[in-house]
């Protein structure tokens, strides 16, 4: 009895640099296909949905990508680079709290630029190593950005580093809500949030504007009808 492959699916079955090169294809088509998926519809996507998008099995997929966790190590790798690397560049600013509001701006963005990484930053995955380390190596680097900022007197003395995770809880939720159709209200959001961080007096970068009604409007009927196809 033969077995079916996805059209474009390799099965592995050649040796040498044959089978090094198709397996290498293939990864490199899922981590395409995840890419594209994860970043419009964030990590609720299904390892079936990322198969078909890469035109490989399942059965491919699984041996390149054990788990779930695996797979998003792989796809997100750079962007997590990347958010580690804000940090330093926070810290590089010789002014504390233009480096702060500077850190929640480039990482608010940085979720607003990819659904999937949003959900990345407020979820955790033990199993994904590398991807962890890249978090807590940001996370003690925040720790010295906000005593660096509270020292300065322009943050608040009791702002806490949970207080980034809510931030960027809510700034998933407003990326996931709004979508196309506001697809600045996250800055609205971040605007207010550093006023609340702010001591009195700070300067404090100019509030961005305001959704257009017509826009929040639209926005609401795409969540409405997101919610109707969920359920």
């Amino acid at each position: 009895m033969t077995s079916s492959t996805v059209p474009g699916d390799t099965p592995d079955q050649q040796s040498g640099a044959g089978l090094r090169a198709d397996a290498e294809r293939n990864r490199c088509r899922i981590l395409a296909a995840a890419r594209r998926l994860y970043a419009r519809a964030g990590l609720d996507v299904s390892m079936a949905s990322i198969a078909r998008e890469a035109g490989v099995g399942q059965a491919t997929l699984s041996r390149r990508f054990p788990t779930k966790d695996d797979l998003v190590a792989a796809v997100f790798a750079e962007r997590m680079d990347a958010y580690a690397a804000a940090v330093t560049v926070a810290l590089d600013d010789p002014d504390p709290w233009h480096g702060f509001t500077g850190y929640i701006h480039a990482v608010c963005a940085m979720q607003a630029a990819d659904r999937g990484f949003a959900d990345v930053l407020t979820m955790t995955f033990p199993a994904a190593k590398s991807l962890e380390a890249r978090r807590t190596e940001s996370y003690n680097g925040f720790l010295e950005l906000i005593t660096r900022a509270q020292n300065s007197g322009h943050l608040r003395d009791d702002f806490v580093s949970e207080d980034l995770v809510i931030l960027l809880m809510a700034n998933a939720g407003v990326i996931a809500a709004t979508g196309d159709a506001a697809p600045d209200a996250w800055r609205r959001l971040v605007g207010h949030m550093l006023r609340s961080y702010a001591t009195p007096g700070t300067e404090i970068p100019p509030l961005p504007e305001a959704p257009a009604p017509r826009a929040l409007y639209r926005a609401m009927v795409r969540l409405t009808r997101t919610g109707k196809d969920i359920s």
